[in-house]
């Protein structure tokens, strides 16, 4: 490395769009600072982590960060200015590299137009977009902007391999370096036949989620529990869903606990036989805390009706929606769709996981191999690896 290159800053601007991204961002800039110390400058689009980490945000991140098809519609005007303020930022601080983490609908917005005003500056999209399962066609897409992708999931740089997509690389999962939190210790978890049965029912964390699935996962744990009483039922609310959840459950004929909080939702994981869960994130965090589950997912009205014009526009790419299926290349996990959504299918996968079956046992066999399918090599972090792509990407060595 020259004696100018030495000394020569690197300017990073980020582009999130929700807490999650946040959290990637302020860990990205550590492992940055840490490979090339004062030489990094940042700037751009974030929260309160980042802001502890140097960013001062263009505008607040809460302006941006809604979820939903109606939340979105509502925010539309708002979050179409915040799209051409940041770009008109990009193109004012000319960064030597744009980074955008996640929220696509928002970010691959900037993204394209700062490719179209300033197609020198190189572009690294920290986690794909869900291209394998939902609009494979956008793989293709943003080869276009995106010069650098980072994913969360080992399968992914394969996918976009096949579908056209960016450049991939698996960079690794946050969770898959938070065993200690999710794995059970030794005597945490009661095996079948040593006292009660613990289920953990999960509704999923977004309203729309919750409105669908509370009323046939409490049927659903009514069946449960009628053909086998020594079953106890815990349900880890996210504090923002918490109150609509406890509303929800005084209907219930079997009544649950509820926990709220990161750490509580861990040791139930870790207490827990079997769970019956939203589709999501949380599956993939069952799988690595050896949990057998049921997965089910409702589509709300937007994407049913999508789904009723299936057939003449292909949308769906994969067979499974079920995150630890699609990472280990097995179809143990069993999923049930709109429909099959109901109390009397979902209770008989449950209580066939609270039983020594084959169901239940080919889960676990399935599980004892997602260790190698997920962590990295020793010695190398997500964070770490991340910001050493993103460097290559720069055309810079660390």
């Amino acid at each position: 490395m020259s004696e100018l290159e030495d000394v020569k800053p690197f300017k990073l601007f980020f582009v999130v769009g929700e807490e999650s991204g946040d959290q990637l961002g302020a860990e990205v800039i550590k492992a940055l600072r840490a490979r090339i110390g004062d030489r990094l400058e940042v700037c751009g689009l974030g929260g309160e982590r980042m802001a502890a980490q140097g960013v001062q945000s263009i505008f607040p991140l809460h302006d941006i960060a809604v979820m939903g098809i109606t939340a979105v519609l509502e925010r539309l005007p708002t979050i179409i200015r915040r799209v051409h303020q940041t770009v008109d930022a990009v193109i004012a601080e000319q960064p030597d590299l744009l980074l955008i983490i996640d929220s696509p609908d928002f970010t691959h917005n900037v993204a394209k137009r700062v490719r179209k005003k300033a197609p020198h500056i190189p572009v690294v999209d920290y986690v794909s977009p869900s291209v394998w399962a939902w609009r494979p066609g956008r793989a293709k897409k943003m080869a276009a902007y995106v010069n650098q992708l980072l994913a969360l999931l080992p399968f992914e740089p394969d996918a976009h391999k096949r579908l056209g997509g960016p450049p991939c690389d698996y960079v690794g999962h946050p969770l898959i370096e938070r065993l200690d939190d999710l794995r059970p210790a030794s005597g945490e978890r009661a095996e079948l036949g040593e006292g009660k049965k613990q289920l953990v029912v999960l509704p999923g964390s977004r309203t729309s989620e919750v409105s669908r699935l509370l009323e046939p996962f409490g049927k659903a744990v009514e069946l449960i529990c009628a053909q086998d009483p020594d079953v106890e039922v815990t349900i880890p609310a996210v504090p923002h869903q918490e109150q609509r959840i406890r509303e929800g459950v005084k209907s219930w004929n079997v009544q649950p606990r509820i926990v709220t909080g990161e750490a509580e939702k861990f040791a139930a994981l870790r207490c827990a036989n079997a769970a019956l869960a939203a589709s999501g994130t949380v599956s993939l965090e069952l799988a690595i805390a050896g949990v057998p589950m049921v997965i089910a997912y409702k589509l709300d009205w937007f994407f049913r009706r999508l789904k009723q014009i299936n057939r003449f526009i292909k949308i769906v790419a994969v067979d499974t929606i079920v995150l630890p299926n699609l990472v280990l290349g097995d179809y143990s996990i069993k999923e049930y769709i709109e429909e099959e959504a109901n109390p009397e299918a979902l209770s008989k996968g449950v209580l066939a996981l609270l039983s020594d079956s084959p169901e239940r046992q080919a889960q676990l066999d399935a599980f004892s191999r997602i260790d190698e399918k997920m962590r990295l090599p020793e010695g190398e972090s997500q964070a770490g690896k991340a910001a050493r792509i993103i460097l290559k990407t720069a055309g810079i060595s660390d």
